[in-house]
């Protein structure tokens, strides 16, 4: 349903933690003329753990109203309430997103059969086509490729992004869930890698400050162009691993203030870019050729 390249949005915010609606337009003008395949609005990138239930549905209705129908919408609707997650995925649905984007409870570590059970409960109780979400190093909470296989048999259940960076789990992934769920990446650093083995794109945090070319790259890679992904993955490999010199959304929402694009704001428990990674993150954006 989905595919190439598929931006992990932040969520643009003042110097003092508030929402800023006029650069989120700004952003989502800037994915539509470059590219994106799709956006995901309030995903773990775009700071879902302190946003609360009002300001993330608000975000959500922003971005596709701002997206006026040129760009798919997935809206990031998980929690490690069920409850909760219910209640986002339907506020997203009723917004408008064309689909939703559940990452695995995170804390309370369920069981596998807890994460089966989590999803169908989401999957059943809001028709809206959903995307699951592992991301082990962030969740301490692994969803095994077992109980993928079991989830890709709910209609509604459309897609996984397995953000382990592991290929060999995307490989099993693919083995056993075939054409009945796609498969997405979430770790830019071998996304290339995982879209020619078969996976349909990159849920990507480097799309957020250079989306043509990651859009170019996922496109050759669909096509099964080795060559071609390759000579337009490698001035991004910096980006790929520098982004993630703190942690995730800290360097890319400094980046995109660097590039003019969005305030200065992020929320505490996340703080600015130390300075002494600043110039780590310039280097790879010049290399991308994102600035001068």
């Amino acid at each position: 349903m989905f595919h190439g390249s598929m931006v992990a949005l932040v969520t643009p915010m003042h110097a003092d933690g508030t929402l800023d609606e006029k650069s989120l337009q700004q952003l989502v003008e800037f994915h539509v003329e470059n590219g994106t395949d799709a956006i995901i609005a309030v995903g773990t990138t775009g700071e879902s753990a302190t946003l609360d239930h009002e300001e993330h549905c608000l975000v959500i209705h922003q971005v596709v109203e701002f997206s006026a129908g040129r760009i798919p919408v997935i809206a990031g609707t998980g929690a490690n309430s069920t409850t909760e997650a219910i209640d986002l995925t339907r506020c997203a649905m009723e917004a408008g997103a064309d689909a939703c984007l559940l990452v695995t409870p995170y804390y309370n570590k369920p069981t596998q059969e807890g994460l089966y059970q989590h999803f169908r409960a989401v999957a059943e109780a809001v028709p809206v086509p959903q995307i699951l979400y592992n991301v082990p190093g962030r969740t301490a909470c692994d969803m095994l490729p077992e109980t993928i296989e079991r989830l890709s048999l709910i209609s509604n259940i459309i897609g996984i992004k397995e953000a382990t960076g592991d290929l060999e789990r995307g490989r099993e992934i693919l083995r056993r869930c075939g054409d009945k769920l796609d498969l997405y990446s979430g770790d830019d650093s071998t996304a290339m890698e995982l879209i020619l083995q078969g996976a349909k794109g990159d849920i990507s945090v480097t799309a957020n400050v250079a989306p043509r070319a990651m859009h170019k790259m996922c496109k050759a890679a669909l096509a099964g162009d080795r060559s071609g992904a390759e000579a337009l993955n490698q001035p991004l490999e910096d980006l790929h691993r520098d982004l993630f010199v703190e942690s995730n959304p800290i360097p890319v929402k400094w980046a995109l203030h660097e590039m003019g694009l969005v305030s200065s704001g992020i929320r505490l428990p996340l703080t600015p870019l130390a300075d002494n990674y600043h110039d780590t993150v310039r280097r790879a954006l010049r290399k991308a050729g994102v600035v001068e």
